[in-house]
């Protein structure tokens, strides 16, 4: 016991105290140890072979094991801190620029929603809101809905004319700088590429006569519709352009592609007039439009009346005349939107003009029609060529099928002299053909 006590500690086994006599049962047992220092390979000695650890740290040595700041230092995690600064750096950029789009993105509910309060009965996703004084100073989050950090919508309807409206805002992606940098660069070398801006896009689809396939009266402060409402008016395709997106408008789409191009001297010389005739363009050129546009100044991208697809029709069924009127419009960087609001006021009771006023004459209305039917007989002969060919298929698939059988049905002789005939038959065809193209 007293080798074992001399290993644990390191020192000579402290001397044993008297055993009484003739008491076997205490032979091993050795005496109180005498008050040594104790060292820090004693306390891991014990330790280890279970011993308890001394309590006193008066005499154990603190070395850079337990220091860790005299171990390591800064430079040792230079890594480490590039790469929590770059997160930390990503996440506040994030932040910032999903925050700042918002703000801009409320800024602009914030200037129109007058606007609409007051032409619509239902504004915005949260159902119909009632008219108070708080209108003015609480803006309801419903008004605006975030599709995505740079695109934001709202959505408006019950108005006499109007089915309903939609409103897409786009913004830059200023969440993501690197992203944003490079579509710029890439829209410097690739004609392809339009310049990313943030505008704003909406989209008004009319009535046009449909009123009875909805349900009048629903909402609460809607337009009683009567049954005898008219709100239908003639089809064709118009619009005032900014000349700066004229050709790339003109290329992505076909209802525009119909239209022939013409300035006017009442409009200023950085936009121009699409239309299928001079008399609708005298009919919508009204001195309130004109005025709209020049206070909205070069911002303004378009303002298109249409009832064709934007895409080139590929089936009859495409063909089918669905009315809408389009604005589009750059967000000013100042955040000012007071010039842009008159034309968008213009846009929203457009469809009350073209009620009234949009039924011309036959001769005007048999130009507009020429282009369509021309459209529309083109993707008739495509489909009776597709079919057409389909049918010579069929024939000549059931025509293989009845020569497979014959062959089946015959010997190798008969079989070959039936090939041979086959053959001069494909020859006597083709000197014939020969023959025709000389």
């Amino acid at each position: 016991m007293a080798a074992i006590i001399k290993g644990l500690f390191g020192g000579a086994a402290p001397s044993a105290s008297p055993i009484p006599a003739g008491d076997s049962d205490f032979a091993d047992f050795a005496g109180a140890p005498d008050p040594t220092p104790i060292s820090f390979s004693t306390v891991s000695s014990a330790a280890g072979y279970g011993g308890a650890v001394p309590t006193s740290t008066s005499t154990v040595p603190w070395t850079k094991w337990y220091n860790v700041h005299e171990r390591h230092s800064l430079g040792d995690f230079k890594q480490e801190g590039i790469i929590l600064g770059f997160l930390v750096l990503t996440v506040l950029v994030h932040l910032f620029g999903t925050g700042s789009n918002r703000k801009k993105a409320k800024s602009w509910i914030s200037a129109h929603a007058p606007v609409l309060k007051k032409e619509f009965a239902l504004v915005g996703f949260g159902g119909p809101q009632i008219a108070s004084e708080q209108d003015s100073l609480v803006l309801p989050e419903s008004l605006l809905k975030e599709k995505s950090p740079q695109e934001f919508t709202t959505y408006a309807s019950g108005r006499q004319n109007v089915a309903f409206l939609d409103v897409n805002l786009t913004l830059h992606k200023r969440y993501s700088p690197i992203t944003m940098i490079a579509e710029f660069a890439m829209s410097l070398f690739f004609d392809s590429m339009p310049t990313p801006a943030e505008r704003v896009e909406a989209i008004l689809y009319p009535f046009d006569g449909r009123e009875a396939l909805t349900v009048p009266g629903q909402l609460p402060g809607a337009h009683e519709l009567r049954k005898d409402t008219k709100s239908s008016y003639d089809g064709f395709v118009w619009a005032i352009v900014n000349k700066e997106t004229m050709k790339q408008l003109r290329d992505d789409r076909y209802d525009v592609s119909l239209t022939g191009t013409k300035d006017s001297p009442k409009l200023p010389n950085w936009v121009t007039v699409m239309s299928e005739s001079a008399e609708i363009t005298d009919f919508l050129l009204t001195p309130e439009l004109i005025k709209a546009i020049e206070e909205a100044g070069d911002l303004l991208e378009h303002l298109i009346i249409t009832d064709q697809p934007v895409d080139q029709p590929q089936k009859l069924d495409d063909t089918v005349p669905k009315k809408r009127i389009n604005l589009s419009y750059r967000l000013p960087s100042s955040g000012d939107f007071s010039k842009l609001l008159p034309i968008f006021e213009y846009f929203i009771r457009l469809t009350d003009t073209l009620v009234q006023g949009a039924h011309f004459r036959a001769e005007v209305l048999r130009k507009v029609r020429v282009t369509r039917e021309d459209a529309i007989k083109k993707l008739q002969k495509a489909d009776e060529d597709e079919k057409a060919e389909e049918r010579a298929l069929e024939r000549e698939k059931a025509k293989k099928l009845k020569r497979d059988l014959e062959l089946k049905g015959l010997d190798a002789k008969a079989q070959k002299k039936y090939l041979e005939k086959e053959k001069e038959r494909e020859m006597r065809k083709m000197q014939k053909k020969q023959t025709q193209k000389g």
